[in-house]
């Protein structure tokens, strides 16, 4: 199709970042007719550029506060023509319709609106755009023979383009144009419905808690090497109401690209280490907590969350909820000696950065702080999407029951609180061995629950070995309930002395009993963690 020459142009908006340059150039450089609405023509007059007024080229006035001035059949009919058409172009000039071929619009800010503080239902409205999307439908629609332009970051490459091809763009061009038009409308009433749906669901308890229909708005945040595995094509997309402390928007200060593991894995390792109030470490491997531990500060933290297992630890994320010190990247590097993928913290002193770089390759992640996630959590199957709220560990001691003979010390309640909250972390069926508030062993990812609590207790082991200390006095978290007592049998053998896990079995009797025998305190949170 022969590409056209761009002889009249109508702008509006409210970005008026490089308008000004954009339409001089028009203007002085290829002669285009400008067409302008409220503060961008006069933006534009200010600046010299010659405009003709929206209300003059309708010869229909602006109207009820500005909700009137594009919708016109010579705004429309001028965007909707096709050029090809012979029907087309008779009735347009039997209605005195002139052809727009080009068309710049940027929307009313209404997500920047309805974030604020305090904004009215009313406010909010206001700012829903109908004009601007319209106008924008209307000249992708017709993108054969009509250049739509929504974000200023492409007028220099508009302009290039014409300066190469006298006055003209490529058809390419405008397919590619009114794809980013139409992706843009999408995502601005996607906003509109999701702000709208909220204020229902105040007014309305009875409103569901999950859409009928879904849409995810996300843009994409980087280009992925490979996914999960080198034949995997992949990219990372964050979505639009991303927490501010949330990992994907964290800043990487150093190191090479991330990685489609190295984001998954960070993301597992970022949630778990903010379960925790107390200053605490977490290293983690392949989506499994293969060190944590909490202390008075965050170097000790990470000490004794490394002596876990340090094997494991190779080749590891490790996610600090507090400010990383040099000494703390001393312990690594100089200490320990540790090979890391990445470092997530919310901060970073100024020598530790400096110690850091010595490292080029290490990924070192900055946050800025730390939030709760919020959301919902996505996971994709084969032809569709499971969606559920996130999971976190609301449940206080003052809500679990004890129905076992013996009450669990004061210390024992801190390791199994400690446990509980890792515990939550490792991929089911999970069983987690602690004691003096660091992760000893787990068993993750296991069909049965006694292959899982055998392994937990085993790792425990070696690691009480490895830090000079009795394995006797541990703690035991399982992220569900235990069908039988061989589970209990397993951990008593290995010196457990106290249990935590939701309860809820048919069999919990057996449990009980089994502890009763071993002197063993369970205590029953009401609650379970799955991770799968």
């Amino acid at each position: 199709m022969a590409d056209g020459e761009i002889k009249r142009a109508l702008i509006s908006v409210t970005d008026k970042t490089g308008i000004v340059e954009f339409a001089r150039a028009l203007e002085s450089e290829f002669g285009v007719e400008v067409i302008s609405t409220g503060g961008t023509a006069r933006a534009l007059e200010e600046a010299g550029v010659k405009v003709i007024p929206i209300e003059t080229y309708t010869g229909f006035p602006e109207m009820m506060d500005g909700r009137i001035k594009t919708l016109h059949p010579r705004v429309h009919g001028g965007l909707l023509c096709r050029r090809d058409n012979y029907k087309h172009k008779e009735d347009a000039a039997a209605h005195g319709i002139n052809m727009i071929d080009l068309v710049c619009v940027n929307l009313y800010e209404f997500e920047k609106t309805v974030a604020k503080p305090g904004v009215t239902r009313a406010e909010a409205i206001e700012h829903i755009d109908i004009g601007g999307p319209s106008m924008l439908r209307s000249a992708a629609k017709n993108n054969d023979f009509v250049t739509v332009v929504s974000d200023p970051a492409d007028y220099e490459a508009i302009l290039a383009e014409m300066r190469q091809h006298g006055g003209a763009t490529t058809l390419e061009t405008r397919q590619w144009l009114a794809l980013k038009v139409f992706a843009t409308t999408a995502s601005y009433d996607r906003a509109i419905a999701d702000y709208l749906s909220g204020v229902v669901s105040e007014k309305d308890s009875a409103a569901p808690d999950f859409p009928d229909t879904l849409v995810v708005k996300a843009f994409k945040a980087q280009e992925l090497r490979y996914g999960e595995n080198p034949q995997q094509a992949a990219a990372f997309y964050r979505t639009a109401d991303a927490p501010k402390h949330s990992l994907a928007r964290a800043r990487q200060l150093q190191g090479k690209p991330l990685s489609y593991n190295n984001l998954l894995d960070s993301d597992a390792a970022w949630t778990a280490v903010r379960e925790f109030e107390e200053p605490a470490v977490i290293i983690l491997k392949h989506q499994n907590p293969c060190g944590s531990a909490t202390a008075e500060n965050v170097v000790e933290a990470y000490d004794r969350a490394f002596s876990c297992d340090p094997v494991s630890a190779f080749g590891g994320i490790i996610a600090a909820n507090r400010e990383v010190p040099l000494e703390l990247v001393e312990h690594i590097a100089d200490v320990n000696k540790q090979f890391v993928e990445v470092l997530i913290a919310p901060g970073y002193t100024a020598d530790a950065l400096k110690r850091l770089a010595k490292r080029k390759n290490l990924r070192v992640l900055e946050t800025g702080g730390i939030d709760r996630s919020c959301g919902l959590e996505m996971r994709t199957i084969d032809g569709g999407m499971l969606v559920q709220d996130l999971d976190h560990v609301d449940e206080s001691v003052n809500s679990f029951t004890v129905s076992t003979k013996r009450q669990p010390t004061q210390e024992e309640m801190d390791d199994l609180m400690f446990a509980w909250k890792v515990g939550k972390t490792v991929k089911s069926n999970a069983i987690l061995v602690a004691k003096n508030r660091a992760g000893l062993g787990m068993g993750p990812g296991q069909p049965n629950r006694v292959d899982a609590a055998l392994l937990a207790c085993e790792r425990a082991e070696k690691a009480c070995e490895r830090m000079g200390i009795p394995a006797a006095g541990l703690v035991a978290a399982s992220d569900a309930f235990f069908p039988f007592r061989d589970t209990v049998d397993v951990l008593a053998a290995h010196g457990v002395s106290a249990i935590i896990q939701p309860g809820g079995s048919v069999r919990d009797e057996e449990s009980i009993e089994a502890c009763d025998e071993h002197g063993i305190a369970m205590v029953f949170t009401g609650v379970r963690h799955f991770r799968h």
